[in-house]
Parts: C-alpha cells; sequence; structure tokens
C-alpha cells in the first residue's frame, strides 16, 4: 500500500495525539476547498458523538469560509456540552494549524471546549 504524504502527515499525527489522550473524545476535523466539517468520536466504542458541517449552514454571498467556520466551531460546542463533553483532544489530520483550521479550533476553546 503505497501512501501519500498527506496520508502520512495525518497518521502521523493520529498516533502522537492517542498516545498522549487515552480518556479523552477525539475531535476530528475535515476541511475542503468551500466548507469545513467536525466530529466528535469515542474512539474506544467506534461512535460518532456529535457532528455539524458547514454545508447544512445558511449560506449567502457575504459568508466567507473563515465565517462559516467559526458558525460550525459554535454549534459544535454547543452541542458537545449539551452532551457533557468539555475534554477533547484536537485531531488536525493533514491540515497545518494555520487559517481556518486554527481559527476554529480558537473558537472551540472560547465557546467552553478544552484540549
Amino acid at each position: 500500500m503505497i501512501l501519500t504524504s498527506k496520508k502520512k502527515r495525518a497518521q502521523r499525527v493520529r498516533k502522537k495525539v492517542k498516545k498522549n489522550n487515552s480518556e479523552r473524545f477525539r475531535l476530528s476535523v475535515f476541511r475542503s476547498s468551500k466548507n469545513i466539517s467536525a466530529q466528535i468520536i469515542d474512539d474506544i466504542n467506534s461512535k460518532t458523538l456529535v457532528s455539524t458541517t458547514s454545508i447544512n449552514k445558511k449560506k449567502d454571498n457575504k459568508n466567507k469560509k473563515i465565517d462559516l467556520s467559526i458558525l460550525v466551531a459554535e454549534d459544535l460546542a454547543k452541542k458537545a456540552l449539551e452532551k457533557k463533553i468539555t475534554k477533547v483532544y484536537f485531531d488536525r489530520g493533514s491540515y497545518k494549524f494555520h487559517g481556518r483550521v486554527k481559527l476554529f479550533a480558537e473558537t472551540l476553546r472560547k465557546n467552553g471546549l478544552n484540549f
């Protein structure tokens, strides 16, 4: 099996993060060119606990991708706090902690998630 550099980076990041955080849930982020989605996963039971995406958010011509990232982060934090999830670890996958991913993480921290 030939792995691309993106898959190698994602596996390397996930391995390091899982090793240090065995008792927390994983917050996985997916970013495409137009949308962003995230989910909180229980790796022990292989279940998705909370998920949200920018596809179903209101899109106007004035909404930028950064604004959609903030909306998704606020929605995810609200859903997580309803299920009493406060501690997660941030799995950025193959994406750099920069731009929309960084703004997403900062918004989650402001709204009460710890990672």
